[in-house]
């Protein structure tokens, strides 16, 4: 990620302790799925854009870069031929956001990150 990115997600995300898991933080920002049920149907749908939008975009133009990194290259290849490249980049972006959220929890708990 870089400065603009990174300086994006600690203006809108703000004290990271608020989040209980990155899970929840990935739910807040609008990039988990949206889910309809019924009894023992349940259907996923789009990402829910519920949070900040500069958030989603800037994490999908992190993750446009970050796609061709080696770590993540196998599982934006494997779900683009899956179901495409647009789903792909966002699922890389929840990825970054994952890893974004793991760094600021351990660097607000007073560890190193690892």
């Amino acid at each position: 990620m870089g400065e603009f990115t990174a300086l994006v997600l600690l203006a809108e995300i703000g004290d990271i302790s608020r989040f209980g898991s990155a899970r929840k933080l990935a739910a807040w920002a609008g990039l988990t799925p949206t889910v309809r049920g019924s009894d023992r149907t349940v259907r996923h749908g789009h990402i829910s854009e519920q949070g900040p939008a500069w958030v989603r975009w800037v994490l999908c133009q992190a993750a446009q870069t970050a796609r061709r990194h080696p770590d993540f290259a196998a599982g934006y290849q494997a779900i683009a031929q899956r179901r495409g490249t647009k789903i792909a980049t966002t699922a890389i972006a929840r990825k970054l956001l994952t890893r974004a959220c793991h760094l600021l929890t351990d660097a607000a708990s007073g560890g190193a990150p690892s």
